[in-house]
C-alpha cells in the first residue's frame, strides 16, 4: 500500500501548521515548523501570492496530511459526508475523527497517528472485545476500547497507567488504570481542535 516516506516536518513547514506529525517532538524547541516558519524548499521564503485555487487546495493538503489520509481515500470520506444529513464539511472532519488510529492518538495510547495506526496493525488494538487491526475502522457510540491483555502487561502500556498528560475530548472517556476507553458521543466540530477551513475543501471538490 501507498504511504509517505519522506520527512514528516517538511509536511508541517508547508502547510504552516504543526499537525503534530512527530509526536512529543511537536512540543519540543526541536520542532522544524518553529524552528523555520517557512515552506521548505530553495524558494520556500519567496513564494508569491496563494490564489482562490491555491488556498482551497492547502486545506485539503492540511486535512489529508494531519490525519494521513491518501488521496482516492480522503475522496472517498468526502462523498461519503455528502451523503450525510448536515454540513457536508464538518461530517468530513467528523468522519475522519471517528477514524480508530486517531482516537487511540486522541486518547494518549500513541505519540502521533502513525505510531497510532502501526498499534492498531500490529493487533493490539480491541473493540468491544474484538480484534480489529484496520487503522480506518469508524468507532462508534458506547464502543469500548482495550489493548490486548499480553500487550498491556508491555512497558509500554503500564506507564500509560499513570495518565497520557493529554486532553482528552469530551466525547470519549478513559479509564487509565485498566486501559479501558468508551466512546460516550459523536464528535462534534467544535471538539477538533485542528485549525481548517472546511468549507474550501468543499469548494475545491465543487469545481
Amino acid at each position: 500500500m501507498a504511504r509517505y516516506t519522506d520527512a514528516v516536518c517538511r509536511l508541517c513547514r508547508r502547510e504552516n501548521q504543526k499537525l503534530f506529525l512527530k509526536g512529543d517532538r511537536c512540543y519540543t524547541d526541536k520542532c522544524a515548523a518553529d524552528r523555520r516558519p517557512y515552506p521548505p524548499g530553495q524558494h520556500g521564503q519567496g513564494r508569491a501570492k496563494t490564489s482562490e485555487y491555491g488556498m482551497q487546495l492547502r486545506e485539503k493538503q492540511k486535512a489529508k496530511r494531519a490525519y494521513g489520509v491518501l488521496e482516492s481515500q480522503f475522496h472517498r470520506y468526502f462523498e461519503e459526508a455528502e451523503r450525510i444529513k448536515g454540513v457536508t464539511g464538518e461530517n468530513l472532519l467528523v468522519l475522519l475523527e471517528r477514524r480508530l488510529d486517531n482516537v487511540i492518538f486522541r486518547l494518549g495510547f500513541g505519540q502521533s497517528r502513525a505510531q497510532a495506526r502501526q498499534l492498531v496493525r500490529h493487533g493490539h488494538i480491541r473493540i468491544n472485545g474484538k480484534k480489529v487491526d484496520i487503522p480506518s475502522y469508524l468507532v462508534d457510540v458506547d464502543d469500548v476500547i482495550t489493548i490486548r491483555e499480553k500487550s498491556a502487561d508491555s512497558a509500554r502500556f503500564k506507564s500509560l497507567r499513570e495518565g497520557t498528560g493529554r486532553v482528552l475530548p469530551k466525547w470519549m472517556s478513559i479509564d487509565a488504570e485498566n486501559l479501558k476507553a468508551t466512546i460516550l458521543a459523536m464528535p462534534q466540530r467544535e471538539d477538533i481542535d485542528l485549525t481548517l477551513q472546511e468549507h474550501m475543501i468543499v469548494e475545491l471538490y465543487s469545481r
